[in-house]
């Protein structure tokens, strides 16, 4: 796959952008005489020097630009006003560039052509032109056509049906075209929604460069939506600066659709506001025509909506419901989170009985009609186990060959930033020394460190951060209110921060001192995420941390590198990951999957990024210390797996984005490993059948060739995946080769079965919609030994 989509820059304002209601320069002489200083914009020859003459004639003072060179010669000498001459197929294309100087938005623009058809006329007034004659029209015509606009009376704008600063309709006639559109549901039932636009960083962009930023926020926003086009064609705004869309007769999933898009590539757009290059994150609140009974209400609710929007930052259009409202927040139903408790504490009876107990019922009532069903299914399971096995090896296989690290960068190394993002109520004991550690890095570029942080309540450690912060300006702190997630975290701290590219971390993370140096030897050299290897520094805490400690190795070190060379691309882009800045913009990540970095991952996968693997790329990090805190967080991941699955499986199926070996490799990533931990507890109810047909235990015979080999074929592989990850890990890991043993131990009759089980108690919290976030505690550095 191949991705270089670079940002766009929007400067220019809307095009029908003419600021006609403010006061323009007063004409140069006397009122009742013709006068002013006009810019004539043209290729040098004939028809230049002829309208110069009759301008200079007329007493006009001339100067000339020809195009291209308008933005230069404006600056040099601001004119009264501007007279262009149009060739075949450029008078567009002038307005255009005139209309793009911020001086040329408020000034008279007049185009000379020599074939002024009512086609040609009409594109061009709606484009952006005053006014429009033909070459052969008489000097007093086009001197007094000048001198109108020069002396024209401004017009309020609130009368205006447009408002020309911006292009959008002025506020009493949106309301009047949504009153219209109420009316029209009212009385034929045709769809429709109203949207509402807000930017997240608005505040901050009006505290630091002035209340003029709202309405050029706005402009820039109307440019958008007009240069995507599609089923929005009415725009407006309200009071507080918020862009207002109308999209009549159109059903509710393509108004979806057309607002993902408009995000999408405003957040994919580099803006120029109030003379700063700045990224706006929009937050889109929308509600459907058909439940608002006025404009009133129709408004509010999408106001709402955008406050719900902007929580997140995530990019996604919220539709209006009603808890949004603030006197009907959502509020706790007592009886369903009881019940989604007790089927919680019921789900290791409800997992044995949907995946043990109905399937030896069914296998029983087949083979009273006859039908073996059982038999088949012992073989099915036995064949699952071993292609279970020969993936896990040839996964250690492909990792010996992983590609490396590009040796040199292909270009300079660019301003970086990296982005730590914390829960300080669980990170105040480690958040500091992480901070300490980050401000120890080696890179030979700008480097920004971000710790993008929230807090229910003040904390004692805030008050360190800050004097870190006040004696290294590198140190940027982001608290960010109203935060319940990393993912809204990371998207808060995207928008500001300043480096081209971006490294996620997680609070107990210490990268080595060079990682972004290396980083950058990746992303300058085609790829666009680039994903180190975790290495697990509290390994003498308990056996807990030891068993992951071998396990992260395992992941990082093995399967990590050698899925991405077996299935030619990587998939994971989370902590200790490093991401072009412009893609992770308009990427993000979704607060509500469970693992917002792979599911961030998939979507630019699909977009075409190139991810690559470096094991070599190395941040050391703390591991759950007890049992307790390893299940949690295993939940949470094989949860958010799930949720990955569920989402971008079938699509990834049928996206012409995946090569035929790419569509594999995803079929075994998020469609095998759901099935695999379900496959294996098949071999149950598949022995309870046997014996119950052999007539007891007694009976069966265990001695099958077959089954032995497989059952050692199938126990080799975490021998094979144990002595990779020793061959491969760091330095201070592999010196621990007792640590091997025990996790090859431990894995074999304990912990593959625990990750089973996990996997299977999270497919049943997901069908009951608990997705609540248990936090893995972080020790403190006491309880942390290096190794």
């Amino acid at each position: 796959m191949s991705f270089r989509k670079e940002p766009q820059v929007l400067t220019s304002h809307h095009p029908r952008s003419r600021e006609y209601q403010q006061p323009v320069p007063a004409a140069r002489g006397d009122v009742a005489g013709p006068s002013g200083h006009v810019l004539a914009v043209g290729t040098p020859g004939p028809r230049l020097d002829k309208l110069t003459r009759t301008l200079v004639s007329t007493g006009h003072e001339v100067s000339h630009a020809e195009p291209g060179d308008v933005s230069r010669q404006m600056r040099q000498s601001p004119p009264d006003a501007i007279v262009a001459l149009n060739g075949a197929d450029d008078g567009l294309e002038l307005i255009r560039e005139v209309r793009a100087v911020p001086a040329g938005r408020a000034l008279p623009l007049l185009m000379v052509t020599s074939d002024p058809g009512p086609v040609g006329v009409a594109d061009m007034l709606r484009g952006g032109a005053d006014d429009c004659l033909p070459d052969s029209s008489d000097p007093v015509e086009l001197s007094a056509r000048i001198e109108a606009k020069l002396r024209r009376v401004p017009v309020p704008v609130e009368n205006l049906l447009l408002d020309p600063r911006t292009g959008l309709y002025s506020q009493p006639h949106f309301l009047g075209e949504l009153d219209r559109e109420l009316k029209r549901v009212d009385d034929s039932r045709v769809g429709g929604v109203v949207a509402m636009v807000g930017v997240a960083e608005i505040a901050a962009l009006e505290a630091r460069l002035g209340p003029r930023v709202r309405r050029e926020v706005a402009e820039r926003l109307a440019g958008v939506a007009e240069k995507l086009g599609g089923v929005c064609d009415r725009l407006g705004w309200d009071d507080e600066g918020h862009l207002l869309m109308l999209m009549p007769g159109v059903d509710e999933d393509t108004a979806r659709g057309e607002l993902q898009k408009f995000a999408n590539a405003v957040a994919g757009t580099r803006f120029v506001v109030a003379d700063e290059n700045v990224r706006l994150t929009p937050a889109i609140g929308w509600t459907p025509l058909a439940d608002c009974p006025d404009r009133a209400q129709a408004v509010a609710n999408s106001r709402n909506a955008v406050d719900e929007s902007i929580r997140h930052r995530d990019l996604r259009p919220v539709k209006y419901a009603a808890w949004m409202r603030g006197s009907h927040r959502r509020r706790r139903r007592p009886l369903a989170t009881a019940l989604r408790a007790l089927l919680s504490a019921l789900s290791p009876i409800l997992v044995l009985l949907f995946g043990v107990g109905i399937p030896f019922v069914f296998y029983q009532q087949m083979y009273e009609l006859g039908w073996d069903v059982g038999s088949a299914a012992y073989w099915v399971v036995v064949s699952g186990l071993v292609l279970s096995a020969a993936m896990i090896v040839l996964e250690c296989l492909f990792s010996l060959d992983a590609k490396p690290r590009p040796e040199q960068p292909a270009q300079p190394y660019p301003p970086a930033s990296a982005v730590i993002a914390a829960y300080l109520p669980n990170e105040a004991a480690t958040i500091v020394d992480t901070i300490e550690s980050f401000l120890r890095l080696d890179y030979p570029g700008e480097l920004e460190i971000v710790l993008a942080y929230n807090t229910p309540h003040p904390m004692p450690v805030e008050e360190t951060l800050r004097e870190m912060a006040r004696r290294d300006p590198r140190l940027v702190l982001m608290p960010v209110a109203g935060s319940t997630s990393k993912a809204q975290n990371v998207n808060a701290a995207v928008t500001r921060v300043r480096g081209e590219f971006v490294g996620i971390f997680d609070a107990d993370h210490h990268p080595v001192p060079d990682a972004f140096q290396h980083a950058w030897h990746w992303l300058s050299n085609g790829y666009d995420v680039v994903q180190g290897h975790c290495v697990i520094r509290n390994g003498e805490s308990s056996w807990v941390a030891k068993l992951v400690g071998v396990e992260f190795e395992a992941i990082y070190a093995v399967s990590h590198p050698g899925r991405t060379r077996l299935y030619t691309f990587g998939v994971f882009g989370g902590s200790n990951g490093f991401w072009r800045t412009d893609l992770l913009a308009r990427t993000r990540m979704h607060g509500t999957m469970l693992t917002e970095d792979i599911d961030s991952s998939m979507r630019a996968l699909h977009e075409g990024a190139r991810i690559a693997t470096d094991r070599t790329l190395i941040s050391r990090e703390l591991a759950p210390t007890t049992l307790k805190a390893l299940w949690n967080q295993r939940s949470r991941w094989a949860q958010g797996w799930l949720q990955v699955s569920l989402k971008y499986l079938w699509r990834g199926l049928r996206s012409p984005a995946f090569t035929a070996r790419q569509k594999a490799g995803l079929l075994v990533l998020l469609g095998w490993r759901e099935i695999q931990p379900w496959l294996t507890l098949q071999i149950l109810p598949v022995l309870l059948y046997s014996a119950w047909r052999a007539g007891g235990v007694d009976q069966l015979d265990w001695a099958v060739p077959v089954c032995l080999l497989a059952t050692l074929f199938t126990l080799s592989a975490g021998l094979v995946q144990a002595l990779f990850a020793w061959r491969l890990a760091v330095p201070e890991l592999r010196r621990r080769r007792a640590w091997f043993w025990r996790y090859l131990l431990v894995s074999t009759f304990f912990y593959s079965h625990f990750k089973n089980i996990v996997a299977r108690q999270s497919l049943l919290k997901e069908v009951l919609r608990d997705r609540q976030w248990r936090v893995t505690p972080r020790p403190g550095e006491k309880a942390v030994k290096r190794t």
